[in-house]
């Protein structure tokens, strides 16, 4: 059976031992990993299961994590992870669903297997895929076994991408930009708002001639008309109307590694009010960027761009920027570091961040914005589609 590898087992290598040594730092004898970016980043784990239990096993003394799943997806391990056959686990059917018995009890006949039932056990306290019943569960399935609050162990390791993330960042970057040229030019005043959407949802997973895309873990945001003074709105059937701004977010997604981007674009005769509102969006999120640097905090960026904001009457408490890489629903961010004002962590290269500088004033609104990576002179954008309002 052919493995489909996208990086060498040396970088799973390198990830383990960095999750590995923060362990130790935390006195964790076990780590249980629920994110299934967290999971995909340590094994190469790739499937749609996410919707049943399933749960990545870190020890200290073992060379390589177990990967558990439903049993029908252990062939997912077999086929997108470097593991070894006794590192894949898959659960019976009975478990799926059942109001009788728990996976997680699955899961901690693994961990007593392997001599943690009595250890520390690091679990993903906030994440998405660890609910409140699979912590009860563990807990009574493993009462000798502490549990500690790992939320965010790995996040804080991905958030510095190597160079071989970077490679898929950047192709990600021009799915992106095939994305928002194609809802550019297909927006015209009597165009469903649904068929932009499937136009938008196409390209993503078309991608480029070059490579293919896939599935986002977001939804397409189309924020048009009275719409566009809501930040995370989605299509209708409706057609558009003249003199209309659609506010969108794209996105474009390389082998789960994903970037977010969005623009405006304003069909009819935008007013000089709105013009200049969009010209001062623009040299906001350009003074932004221009001031990432290498061990400059997060701070320090959110200060660059709030300089043009305030010397514009204007004024943003809304964090402008997150952190990117591998994508899975419900979120691309990586729960990390914020550009944001109160935000101390310090930039280095590799890390990868979507700024996202969209005003939303009152009764107007305009969204571009700019994925980007920290390098060792400054930053490179990830999406080269000009920084500007789009008017057709």
């Amino acid at each position: 059976m052919e493995r489909i590898l996208h990086f060498d087992k040396s970088e799973y290598a390198k990830r383990l031992a960095a999750v590995k040594a923060e362990m130790s730092t935390r006195g964790l004898d076990i780590l249980l990993v629920s994110e299934p970016p967290n999971q995909n980043y340590l094994t190469g784990y790739d499937a749609y299961s996410f919707y049943t239990p399933q749960m990545a096993i870190v020890a200290l003394d073992r060379d390589e994590p177990i990967m558990i799943t439903r049993g029908m997806d252990a062939m997912s391990s077999r086929i997108t992870t470097y593991l070894s056959e006794d590192s894949i686990r898959g659960f019976p059917d009975s478990y799926v669903n059942s109001t009788e018995r728990s996976a997680y009890d699955y899961v901690a006949k693994v961990v007593q297997e392997i001599g943690g039932d009595k250890g520390a056990i690091g679990v993903e306290m906030g994440g998405y895929y660890y609910s409140a019943r699979a912590h009860a569960d563990l807990v009574k399935a493993l009462p000798e076994a502490r549990f500690d609050d790992a939320d965010l162990l790995i996040n804080w390791i991905r958030l510095v991408k190597s160079p071989a993330e970077l490679v898929f960042m950047r192709q990600s970057g021009l799915i992106g930009d095939a994305v928002i040229n194609r809802v550019v030019e297909m927006a015209a005043p009597g165009v469903r708002e649904c068929d932009l959407a499937a136009a938008a949802y196409h390209q993503e997973i078309s991608g480029t001639p070059e490579f293919g895309g896939s599935y986002n873990s977001s939804v397409v945001h189309l924020c048009i008309g009275e719409r566009a003074l809501a930040p995370h709105s989605t299509w209708t059937d409706k057609p558009l109307s003249n003199n209309t701004v659609i506010n969108f977010e794209v996105h474009g997604t390389r082998r789960r590694y994903q970037i977010n981007v969005s623009r405006t674009v304003y069909l009819g005769k935008p007013s000089d009010e709105y013009l200049k509102l969009a010209d001062i969006a623009i040299e906001a999120l350009n003074a932004g960027l221009d001031s990432v640097q290498p061990d400059k905090t997060c701070s320090e960026v959110f200060a660059a761009f709030q300089k043009v904001m305030a010397r514009n009457g204007i004024q943003k408490d809304q964090r402008i920027g997150y952190p990117i890489g591998i994508g899975y629903p419900p979120s691309v961010a990586e729960r990390t570091a914020s550009i944001r004002r109160e935000e101390k962590t310090i930039l280095k290269p590799g890390m990868c961040f979507h700024m996202m500088t969209g005003l939303w004033l009152g009764d107007q609104s305009v969204t571009i914005t700019q994925p980007f990576a920290v390098t060792d002179g400054g930053y490179e954008p990830l999406t080269h589609t000009p920084r500007k309002l789009f008017v057709k």
